[in-house]
């Protein structure tokens, strides 16, 4: 049976119509924490100038690999066995475009800082990041929502929580890349993308 998240249905249209022109120009996309895989399988199939390499956890990737058997694209690869907070990640080619969506709230902030840190390694010069999820700006929530999400977060784990823009911009400046656009999206979201220098 494979695994399904609503957030994912919920998203994939809005963050298609920012990725088909971002990724116009792309070819080789890594997406960190793949998740379910149904990320993967959608921006794939509208996407198929892109190779699209899913990564995971290794418990993760039967469940990835279960989307990726019914869907049988060409242009989507099996998972690599990833973990954000590694200091090298198992990785054979730098990419164009590196894709993620809902994890730096997930987990703790030296793991963000892992993930930057591989991001920076893993992006060719030129590369683009995208990152999709709930932001604070100036410190504070961007709606009453956020509030109430970030305290369901830290009730499931004090080390997670809504992330300051600013503070993961720094991470980013301080990995090479520059800020490009921030875009809001549905459901009190952003859509955020660098650029590695």
């Amino acid at each position: 049976m494979k695994p399904y998240a609503e957030s994912c249905e919920q998203n994939r249209a809005p963050i298609q119509a920012v990725l088909e022109d971002l990724f116009a120009d792309r070819r080789q996309v890594l997406e960190i924490a793949s998740g379910t895989g149904q990320h993967a399988v959608y921006f794939a199939q509208a996407m198929p100038h892109l190779t699209w390499q899913t990564s995971e956890l290794p418990e993760n990737h039967a469940g990835i690999q279960a989307w990726l058997d019914e869907a049988r694209l060409p242009n989507v690869l099996p998972p690599l066995a990833i973990d954000v907070t590694a200091p090298a990640w198992p990785l054979s080619q730098p990419f164009d475009a590196v894709f993620n969506a809902n994890t730096v709230h997930i987990v703790s902030w030296p793991a963000v800082e892992a993930m930057f840190a591989g991001i920076g390694q893993a992006l060719a010069p030129g590369g683009i990041l995208y990152l999709y999820g709930p932001f604070n700006y100036g410190g504070r929530f961007t709606s009453e929502s956020n509030a109430r999400f970030d305290v369901w977060l830290k009730n499931r784990d004090p080390a997670s929580g809504v992330r300051d823009f600013e503070a993961i911009d720094r991470l980013a400046a301080a990995r090479g890349l520059t800020l490009l656009r921030d875009i809001a999206m549905p459901a009190n979201n952003r859509s955020l993308v660098w650029q590695k220098n």
